[in-house]
């Protein structure tokens, strides 16, 4: 008896755990659909209002206010799509982080690829990324398991 309650409590722990995942992905996805459609204030909805975005690009580091990256991705008239694939998530009470590889396009062209990793806070409103980090490359990039972007 004591098995089968045991049981029972691990899997709705894993089951609440599997919702919260799933809450947090579509927190990331959000930002990216923001960006695809350049819309500043979707972008800013999936931040937290003093969320920063750090850049790794050729072992430099450049941060960049929420709101300024939102604003600049919302100027940008090009087609934009990030994707992200097998993403890691880790969570633990209201702290999360997400961890993927990724890859960028800027209309329908490949323009880089790296990991993409987001402390994700959980607030009033829902998960929302509090930092997000990438390294962005452009040489020894894996082909993406999604295949070429849909048109």
């Amino acid at each position: 008896m004591r098995m089968l309650a045991a049981l029972l409590l691990c899997s709705f722990s894993l089951a609440a755990a599997d919702g919260e995942e799933k809450s947090i992905l579509a927190a990331v996805q959000k930002l990216f659909d923001g960006m695809a459609a350049h819309d500043a204030a979707m972008i800013k909805s999936a931040m937290t209002p003093d969320a920063r975005l750090v850049r790794i690009r050729q072992g430099k580091a450049a941060s960049t206010p929420g709101d300024d990256f939102a604003a600049s991705i919302a100027g940008n008239k090009n087609q934009l799509l990030e994707r992200i694939w097998s993403p890691t998530v880790l969570v633990r009470g209201n702290i999360a982080m997400v961890w993927a590889e990724y890859d960028f396009h800027s209309n329908g062209k490949f323009h880089h690829c790296g990991i993409d990793a987001f402390m994700m806070l959980k607030t009033d409103e829902g998960w929302k990324a509090s930092t997000i980090s990438d390294t962005s490359e452009t040489e020894g990039c894996r082909p993406s398991p999604l295949g070429p972007p849909k048109q």
